[in-house]
């Protein structure tokens, strides 16, 4: 096929290169052009069967547009032509709609502004998103914890600012890491009923349209029950009030996508660097060609990480963009509502592929555990230098314990061999411990704190949020 013809696309969630890198085919479907165009089409006839509801338009013309609305019969380049000239794609499908329906089509929209369709719309698509983000770390919660059981006992070296600190395990780090995910999946629990809500509420939010011109009462107006209604025929809540400004819904659900996502680059960083050549103790899984450099046969570079370390990036500028955006003037902004349109589609889809990734990664992530023990070791029993102070306090004071195994580190710095046997030469250590204390205080593996007992209870409290 000639280049020119071949589909193209000029943003990595669309992109025939690396759409399935950045996102997922599910993810993006949600958020496809006709699936968005098939929400909208969604709202309009639940609007029209709500206010056949409620008797405020015909029940027989919401059979008729509830069955001749019809996606197939969208003329989607007209469409695309108007929305040009509008600016927006409601009024665009409205016209079709109405032609569709004959005489019908003049209940279509009843009462009904721009925004209420298209934010109802995308609360359809975000609760649709939502339910796929929840399984996905569903299923990355369940590799973690049996990551963090396998490796409950397997020592490694702990590090702070990148210099080795104290003994850990690894299951420790992957149940720091379940734990994170744990925290999502409460918060997105408790997210979905604050931006699963349906918007009806006319041109300044009032609902006016659907009252008598003398009416200023709620009796006379029936607004609130044809937004309860197509809230039942759509499967969302009712909001306190309007929302076409108040957008703390949507940013608070981007937001919490860069959360998901800003714990995804954590463990990617992480993996990344103990994969690097020098620490060599985790590999993402072996698949034969990825990874590899075009110039150098050796390499095995850590792709998944990657994609969800430039995900991570790209949907906290997204997050931001939201909260931006939830500056708004008055009853309808002039153009901050636009930004969503940007930010949500693709934190969602980058959320979702990075999730991917992640799955992969972690869920065939292979673990030296030979190398770990090996580069515990390459301090010399240095980083248990807190223990045998610890263990030494009672006997000669904490200070003095302190000073006594400060000279013994420098000794080995400066001349070599082991802190055991540095310990083993000095009279104030020898009255108090004989050689085989000294090599029990100094193994790493004796100072692991409670960090295998800290794996028990994070995976016991994961698996009680989701018993199996």
């Amino acid at each position: 096929m000639p280049l020119f013809s071949a589909p193209t696309a000029s943003t990595v969630v669309d992109s025939i290169l690396f759409r399935d890198a950045f996102g997922t085919a599910g993810m993006r479907q949600i958020f496809s052009d006709v699936a968005l165009i098939q929400r909208h089409i969604d709202v309009e006839v639940g609007l029209a069967r709500a206010e056949a509801r409620v008797g405020i338009i015909p029940a027989e013309a919401a059979e008729v547009i509830a069955r001749e609305s019809r996606l197939e019969r969208i003329d989607f380049d007209h469409m695309r032509e108007e929305t040009d000239i509008v600016g927006y794609p409601i009024l665009p499908l409205v016209h079709q709609l109405v032609a569709m329906c004959g005489e019908a089509g003049r209940y279509v929209h009843w009462g009904a502004t721009t925004q209420d369709i298209m934010d109802t719309a995308v609360a359809l698509q975000v609760r649709d998103a939502l339910d796929s983000i929840d399984a996905d770390i569903r299923a990355l919660r369940s590799i973690l914890a049996d990551l963090a059981v396998r490796h409950r006992d397997t020592p490694m070296a702990g590090r702070t600012h990148l210099q080795q600190a104290l003994p850990v395990t690894f299951g420790y780090k992957a149940a720091i890491w379940l734990a994170m995910f744990d925290r999502h999946q409460q918060r997105l629990a408790e997210l979905r009923p604050r931006v699963a809500v349906v918007e009806f509420a006319g041109a300044a939010g009032t609902l006016a349209s659907l009252g008598g011109e003398s009416d200023n009462k709620e009796g006379g107006n029936k607004g609130f029950a044809v937004q309860e209604a197509l809230a039942q025929e759509l499967g969302l809540g009712v909001p306190a009030t309007t929302w076409h400004v108040a957008r703390d819904g949507f940013a608070e659900a981007v937001n919490l996508l860069a959360l998901i996502t800003g714990s995804l680059g954590k463990i990617a960083l992480d993996i990344m660097i103990m994969a690097s050549t020098e620490f060599a103790e985790v590999y993402e899984p072996f698949v034969k060609g990825r990874g590899a450099s075009s110039t150098m046969p050796q390499k095995r570079n850590p792709i998944s990480s990657e994609l969800m370390l430039a995900a991570s990036k790209a949907v906290r500028q997204h997050a931001g963009l939201m909260v931006d955006a939830m500056v708004q003037d008055f009853e309808r902004a002039t153009g901050p509502w636009h930004a969503e349109w940007i930010a949500i589609p693709e934190s969602f889809i980058l959320t979702a592929g990075a999730l991917h990734q992640a799955k992969f990664a972690l869920g065939g992530l292979i673990v030296d555990e030979a190398r770990m023990k090996h580069n515990l070791g390459i301090s010399n029993g240095l980083i248990v230098a807190e223990a045998v102070m610890m263990g030494m306090a009672p006997h000669i004071g904490r200070q003095q314990a302190h000073d006594v195994v400060y000279d013994a580190c420098r000794t080995v710095n400066e001349h070599g061999g082991t802190l055991a046997d540095a310990l083993a030469a000095l009279p104030a250590v020898t009255q108090h411990f004989d050689r085989a204390a000294i090599d029990r205080m100094t193994d790493p593996a004796n100072y692991l704190g409670l960090a295998p007992q800290m794996v028990d209870r994070a995976v016991a409290l994961s698996r009680e949020q989701s018993p199996a």
